[in-house]
């Protein structure tokens, strides 16, 4: 091959199969989306190995993506209920499916995505190198929480959160100044307990450029994981979450040199009036890697109902700047989701990036809309099922409560403002209460 990544291509001015598709899909020029990667301000995430995937880009310009999280765990260990659960994720629109399997034989359940389905995949090889070596937490050596990444790379995941950011700076910084909530992330969690029991550094900065290596060779997007992301309203925007991000800056800086495709995880938790400023100072200090964003939560007291305080945070964050969104189901902070939490999560999601897609302008985003409001003043109800994002859930409301007549609903029948204007502004008569 003539590159290495498809940010080497970009930048040899090399146009890919893969730019070819992600450009189509976006309604852009495949010269303009390879200007942004050879910038590493949109990414293509793709490994070599996975050959089932259907390419799609990330970045601030482009239509807003989403990630759906799932995975085996010791509590639920359906294997095919989780491919089930991926499945119909990929139907419902989702681009990117996560694998957080953290039980029993998580590497059969990774190749088995990565042979079969088209959407991005990423995992957290923190999570996987407990459960594969199976000995104590801190018995685990630098050498093999590296292995667990090349493992994954030969794998054929497209993304790994990769938990660099918090090496033994920011921990100390982390102490000097507690939190109500203290360290949310998983793999954070677990890193950071592994440099408290063996003293070590982070081997996850300190071997920074192997991880690098393994990513240029497979092609591999590294997703800078926010191990200090907040966990809750009061420790948002503090110290360890902004000295984090500082260190991720330094880092994607580092892996542009190599031209490994980065993208910058970030909040977490997050009252609305943080978030645009958030987005804006990740873009200052990252140089406009594309950020992907859990949420964020708008607020701590919503569960059962966290895929809506997500979708409220998520819809400012795009608009603000972010390029991918980490869906969030009911489930958030319970249990794992089942198919409906999965469900509700990704509507939820894309319902949040599709609004935050038409503030930011994108291209054809609003359409879509359009389409949905002539269907409306026609009254066709057919129509506007084929058009809205969950045609299912609308049809099987209107059934629920079907109307004495066709061209109304049953919470206005004749009083239907829509019906009343169309025939009054038709030249006719319009007598509510004898018709």
């Amino acid at each position: 091959m003539e590159y290495t990544t498809q940010m080497d291509a970009a930048r040899k001015g090399i146009i890919t199969k893969e730019m070819e598709i992600a450009a189509k899909k976006e309604n852009m020029d495949v010269k303009e989306l390879m200007e942004y990667m050879a910038k590493g301000q949109v990414i293509i995430p793709c490994n070599k190995l996975h050959t089932s995937i259907e390419p799609n880009a990330i970045g601030s310009m482009l239509k807003t993506k989403i990630n759906v999280n799932l995975g085996i765990s010791r509590d639920w260990k359906d294997m095919d209920m989780e491919i089930e659960k991926v499945n119909n994720a990929v139907k419902m629109g989702a681009e990117s499916i996560m694998d957080l399997s953290s039980y029993g034989d998580t590497r059969t359940f990774r190749k088995r995505l990565t042979k079969e389905c088209p959407a991005m995949i990423g995992t957290v090889p923190i999570y996987d190198a407990v459960v594969y070596y199976h000995k104590p937490l801190k018995e685990i050596t630098s050498k093999e929480w590296i292995d667990i990444v090349r493992m994954h790379a030969e794998d054929g995941v497209d993304f790994m959160t990769i938990h660099c950011g918090i090496n033994k700076a920011t921990a100390g910084r982390f102490k000097a100044n507690r939190r109500l909530t203290n360290i949310v992330s998983r793999g954070g969690s677990i890193i950071f307990a592994w440099m408290e029991m063996t003293g070590e550094e982070n081997p996850f900065y300190e071997h920074y450029d192997e991880i690098l290596d393994i990513c240029r060779e497979y092609d591999i997007t590294m997703s800078l994981g926010d191990a200090c992301r907040p966990g809750c309203l009061k420790d948002a925007s503090d110290i360890s979450q902004i000295e984090e991000l500082v260190t991720l800056g330094e880092l994607t800086a580092r892996a542009w040199e190599k031209d490994v495709q980065v993208m910058v995880e970030g909040p977490g938790h997050m009252p609305m009036n943080q978030i645009a400023a958030n987005m804006e100072i990740q873009k200052t200090i990252c140089k406009g890697a594309p950020f992907y964003v859990l949420g964020p939560l708008v607020t701590d007291i919503a569960p059962g109902y966290d895929h809506i305080t997500a979708a409220i945070g998520g819809a400012i964050a795009a608009a603000s700047g972010a390029s991918f969104l980490c869906y969030v189901t009911p489930a958030e902070h319970l249990r794992l989701p089942s198919l409906d939490d999965v469900k509700e999560g990704i509507i939820a999601s894309r319902i949040a990036a599709h609004a935050a897609d038409i503030a930011k302008g994108v291209k054809g985003a609003i359409e879509w809309d359009h389409q949905m409001s002539l269907a409306r003043k026609k009254l066709n109800w057919e129509e506007m099922f084929d058009i809205c994002i969950d045609p299912e859930k609308a049809r099987r409301y209107r059934a629920e409560a079907k109307p004495e007549k066709e061209d109304t609903c049953s919470m206005c029948g004749n009083f239907c403002a829509v019906k009343n204007m169309n025939r009054i502004l038709d030249g006719e008569i319009v007598n509510i209460y004898d018709e």
